[in-house]
């Protein structure tokens, strides 16, 4: 019976452990969105996970609108990510980058300009600013003459990624972002190749795989989506007729993993009763499947036993917890986070001050 401290192969990665290290925006770069040094103290911490997928980290200036939130687009962002991969392999982990591209949940006090999406159209809700939370902006439809350039910041990013020391990426098509906004009809109302069929809506999907594919190379190429129920407001009518055509192409691609963020009924940060729509995905994609939301540890592992998933991915247990495996593997009692105020702040308190427990 398979557990979480089996090894996995996940494409070019020996994974000591399937207990994988969700991405987690923290907003501790700086304003030019260039990584700091307590972010390697803060990976490094962390290096025991058997895979750490970075904070979400901007592939242009038009794409990142959190604030403080990494890049990976200039040599001086790239040049700051050493450190923090360099702290990571010296405590024997691993760690791939999230690419990310926001589309309409940017602000353009932060980006500089409109926000693109796959349509016209503002979010719900409030967007994180320098000022405070703001609305969302109406954003504008991506032209087709803007798709190459958008593929070049993704091919850009993700070399720079392995110039920085990654092992690898993973890029972020789930939670209502860019990508996401043209996988689903909610927000997708093109007319033209991008949108109406799934076979449509998924074109830009495969168009950046591909393109990362051919700069890092499909065992290195990782991918994460949110298939079920609304996303910052972002949804489909028949999620099964898109997502399931979209696994099925990314296995065929030979990508290193997939990523599913698939919240329950009681979702803590989203909930939904659209049902998850992981056990038709294991039927068709073929690689590494990594299931993530509100997993506990005793949950993790019945999912990997049952063979429902090769891997979970922990966010806010890793938070508090930097030395999860370990906790786990000894059944120790876990940390819980301190205030959410810390999440993304610029200090140290709430970010490297968890200790690890006693041996």
């Amino acid at each position: 019976m398979t557990t979480l401290f089996d090894p996995l192969r996940i494409g070019a990665i020996e994974a000591p452990n399937r207990i994988i290290m969700a991405p987690l925006t923290r907003g501790r770069a700086t304003r030019a969105h260039v990584p700091t040094p307590v972010m390697a103290e803060y990976y490094a911490q962390r290096a025991s996970a058997g895979m750490i997928i970075s904070e979400a980290t901007g592939i242009s200036r038009q794409g990142l609108g959190w604030p403080y939130a990494p890049g990976l687009w200039s040599d001086e962002q790239t040049e700051a990510w050493k450190p923090v991969t360099k702290a990571v392999h010296e405590r024997g982990g691993r760690i791939i980058a999230q690419l990310w591209h926001m589309g309409r949940l940017v602000h353009s006090s932060v980006t500089g300009e409109q926000p693109v999406s796959s349509s016209p159209g503002a979010a719900p809700g409030e967007v994180h600013t320098y000022e405070g939370k703001r609305p969302y902006e109406s954003a504008r439809a991506l032209r087709l003459d803007e798709i190459p350039g958008l593929l070049e910041d993704y091919d850009r990013a993700a070399r720079n990624a392995i110039a920085a020391g990654f092992d690898g990426v993973q890029i972020h098509a789930a939670n209502g972002y860019l990508i996401d906004q043209f996988l689903r009809n909610g927000v997708n109302h093109r007319e033209d190749a991008y949108g109406g069929s799934p076979e449509n809506r998924i074109r830009l999907l495969r168009e950046v795989t591909e393109r990362v594919i051919s700069a890092v190379g499909a065992d290195r190429t990782h991918l994460r989506l949110s298939p079920n129920g609304d996303s910052q407001g972002t949804d489909d009518s028949d999620p099964v007729a898109v997502f399931i055509p979209a696994a099925k192409m990314l296995s065929g691609l030979g990508i290193a993993s997939l990523s599913l963020r698939e919240p329950g009924p009681e979702g803590t940060f989203g909930s939904t009763d659209v049902p998850k729509l992981s056990p038709q995905i294991r039927e068709v994609f073929d690689r590494v499947l990594i299931l993530n939301s509100d997993y506990t540890p005793d949950a993790a592992e019945k999912a990997v036993a049952s063979g429902i998933a090769d891997a979970i991915s922990f966010g806010r247990l890793f938070m508090a917890n930097p030395d999860l495996p370990y906790r786990i593997r000894k059944g120790l009692p876990l940390a819980q986070l301190q205030s959410m105020q810390t999440w993304y702040s610029q200090g140290t308190e709430g970010y490297v001050d968890y200790p690890a427990a006693v041996r």
